[in-house]
């Protein structure tokens, strides 16, 4: 396995067990989300206080700055946008 792959799994994991924690799911619920899983509008803990709970959480738990110009509708549409964020920003560091 590269580097990158495991940098891959590592903030797959690490995303949901903090959306698990934000959002108050079970391990399980989110263990099953995929890239095209609904976030914002489709799970109804993630309102718009949960939306900037999750975001701190990100920004303290992966050691990255999320900017208020990042975050738009697309970033929290789904898992998949989600972790491509995640992933593109923790490179950046």
């Amino acid at each position: 396995m590269t580097p990158e792959m495991d940098h891959d799994i590592d903030m797959d994991q690490r995303l949901r067990r903090i959306l698990a924690d934000v959002l108050a799911l079970s391990p399980a619920v989110v263990a099953g989300f995929t890239a095209n899983t609904g976030l914002f509008g489709h799970l109804p803990a993630l309102d718009s206080m949960a939306v900037a709970h999750l975001l701190t959480e990100m920004e303290d738990r992966l050691h990255i700055t999320v900017e208020d110009n990042e975050v738009d509708g697309e970033l929290l549409d789904t898992y998949g946008h989600l972790l491509a964020y995640a992933h593109t920003k923790t490179q950046a560091v």
